[in-house]
């Protein structure tokens, strides 16, 4: 540039001074070039600071008065000319955004000098020295609420659309993803990724452009500078304004209604499960997607500025972060009903998860109140899952009907209760966790049958035993004494048997062959197979064991004489027909459902059953003939095989004669 160039471009400057604002004019038109990498511009940017700090170490050299008036005549021509007009100056030309700027900075730098220059008897008054202050003071405030209008302006029209197929994706060293990592972003696979080892800390997290990567440098730029000229309030508040409104519209995105504790607790289940699911899907993407774009943002910009990056952050998230926290409080103050325990492990779980991501935002005293919010709730979570499951154990304690369930087959309780306890497995880290110590504490009372005690050698291995088995384990005794009360509704001792057969077979089964195995432990495996096979016992007994008597020589003699009656002897057979027709028609209509126990029960009761007949018939049959056989011991073999169906039948055998 030539030295009259310089003149008509600098003409308030004169010397050394001229030659350091034409080198920060080159550095700022340099800047201003988009092709230009991100190494490059942060050169350019320490080169303009180090320009600033010569400038400013010249300026303490002594000036006259008359030359900064000279100097500020210029400055307020040129803010006055773009005040003038309204258009967005970063819309216009990218220079001229720059140009702007520069000028502010001289405001500044003048506002600066003004009130640290002292003058000499032979210049001008005190007066002129307050007239050119005021003058300097006006300018930079016109320039600088130029300034703020266009921070905010550039935050708003730079913003990147929150859809992810629409977002250029950063890792924390800056590194673009590929292609399929962006396209993949939008669908499921997003809750997945987020469960990844490789992204459970902020560290090593991916972060997206907020804002479009092209303005930060501006944005930068003005930040530093109404920082330095004493705007830093404007600049904090205009930014976390457009901030907290992004972040907003991100919630809504992610379908975060904003809800009161007191329109959580009026919810009905059905809609508050289906936001529950929304509250954890959105709680990953929200803390460990956009929250840690956010702090990065506010890192890009206010960087350089010192602990006000954590501030505006702060500021900016906390209403967000409360409102995903408020959700999570009304759900731990709400009704404890024990279906809704597996939700709120699911809340405990991802925000016990997302605590160290959390620690790592809302690091040191301007995030602390977040912080603490987030591990009072979560201990209000684990308060509300221990109350929730004793809830659990006096639902099933105090459930109750007035009428058995036909057939004596499984209870749907029964079903219930053990589906819910093997599903509690799935949490048995966070249980174990949460009940570890509270038993002892007396939080918590297992109810054992004599039956469900430990034995003397559990005891001692008491410590071996989970908390989480203690408490799932007085689960299933609490269920087993409602089946023992259930049980008595029904007249028939045989079908009480059968029904706690049933029910107890089922639980030891889904003990057997589920995760519940390592819990309970063999022993307990074992001490309920013996239970459901000495109630199998128990039903033979009471079903069969008149009838088996019936088989017996006794009484059927004639009187004073040992030899047989045939009159007694048809009466016997007779009532052992009847007996038995009844039997099948009331136990075709009982159910096993489960096949295997439902055969090993027919054989042992066909063993005991056709071979006590058959021995009793070959012993007898020569004082009978074949007319007053009514069935053969085949027919009666084959006729046992319908038992338990559930599905009554009537015997229609024709009389033989």
């Amino acid at each position: 540039m030539a030295m009259a160039d310089f003149k008509s471009v600098f003409p308030e400057f004169e010397g050394e001074e001229k030659l350091i604002a034409a080198a920060k004019h080159i550095a700022r038109e340099l800047g201003s070039n988009k092709d230009l990498t991100d190494e490059a511009r942060r050169i350019l940017v320490d080169l303009g600071a180090r320009l600033s700090s010569i400038s400013t170490t010249n300026e303490r050299r002594g000036v006259k008065i008359c030359e900064i008036e000279n100097q500020l005549d210029a400055v307020q021509e040129r803010v006055m000319n773009w005040e003038a007009d309204q258009s967005m100056l970063w819309d216009s030309r990218l220079d001229e955004g720059f140009e702007y700027l520069n000028a502010a900075e001289e405001a500044w730098k003048l506002t600066e000098r003004l009130e640290s220059l002292s003058l000499n008897k032979d210049e001008c008054d005190d007066d002129q020295k307050n007239e050119l202050q005021r003058r300097a003071h006006d300018v930079l405030q016109t320039a600088m609420a130029r300034l703020e209008e266009e921070f905010r302006y550039m935050l708003v029209q730079s913003r990147q659309p929150y859809e992810p197929e629409h977002m250029s994706f950063r890792s924390s060293e800056e590194d673009t993803l590929d292609e399929s990592s962006i396209n993949s972003f939008g669908d499921d696979s997003v809750e997945e990724s987020l469960q990844r080892d490789s992204l459970s800390r902020i560290s090593d997290e991916f972060v997206v452009d907020l804002v479009h990567p092209d303005v930060v440098p501006e944005l930068r730029s003005i930040a530093n500078l109404m920082f330095n000229s004493k705007y830093d309030h404007e600049c904090t508040q205009a930014y976390t304004s457009v901030r907290k409104d992004a972040l907003d519209e991100c919630l809504f995105i992610l379908e975060m209604e904003k809800l009161s504790i007191e329109d959580v607790m009026r919810t009905e289940w059905a809609s508050l499960n289906s936001k529950i699911r929304r509250w954890i899907r959105a709680m990953k993407i929200f803390v460990r997607v956009y929250l840690a774009s956010e702090k990065w943002l506010c890192e890009q910009i206010f960087g350089e500025l010192g602990p006000i990056s954590l501030d505006c952050f702060v500021e900016l998230s906390k209403t967000s972060m409360l409102q995903l926290l408020n959700f999570v409080e009304a759900m731990s103050i709400g009704p404890q009903q024990p279906e809704k325990l597996f939700r709120i492990l699911d809340m405990y779980e991802v925000l016990a998860d997302l605590l160290p991501d959390i620690e790592a935002l809302y690091m040191g005293e301007a995030g602390s109140s977040i912080t603490m919010e987030c591990h009072e709730v979560l201990s209000r979570l684990g308060d509300c899952v221990r109350a929730t499951f004793i809830e659990f154990e006096n639902a099933i304690a105090s459930n109750h009907s007035a009428n058995p369930i036909s057939g004596g087959g499984i209870h749907p309780l029964t079903r219930y209760v053990m589906n819910y306890i093997r599903t509690l497995t799935d949490y048995s880290e966070t249980l174990n966790l949460l009940f570890k110590g509270h038993d002892e504490e007396g939080d918590h009372i297992a109810i054992l049958s004599p039956e469900t005690s430990p034995n003397p050698r559990e005891e001692k291995d008491k410590t071996r035993v989970s908390p989480m088995a203690r408490y799932l384990i007085s689960a299933g005794a609490v269920l087993e004494r409602n089946l023992e009360s259930r049980s008595k509704l029904y007249k028939d001792v045989s079908l009480q048997h059968l029904f706690l057969m049933n029910n107890i077979h089922y639980m030891a089964q889904k003990v057997k062959g589920s995760e519940l195995r390592p819990i309970f432990g063999d022993d307990w495996i074992r001490k309920h197979n013996w239970k459901f096979q000495q109630h199998a016992m128990d039903y033979q007994r009471a079903s069969w064991g008149s009838i088996l008597s019936l088989f017996k020589d006794e009484g059927i003699q004639n009187p004073g004489s040992s030899s047989i009656s045939k009159i007694l002897l048809k009466e016997r057979f007779r009532s052992f027909y009847l007996a038995f027709e009844e039997i099948y028609r009331t136990q075709t209509g009982w159910v096993i459902a489960d096949a295997e126990l439902r055969e090993d029960l027919r054989i042992s009761t066909s063993l005991k059953v056709i071979q006590a007949y058959r021995t009793f018939e070959g012993r007898h049959k020569v004082h009978l003939s074949d007319k007053h056989i009514k069935y053969s011991a085949d027919d009666l073999e084959n006729y046992l095989l319908d038992l338990f169906e559930g599905s009554p039948k009537t015997l229609h055998s024709p009389s033989r004669r």
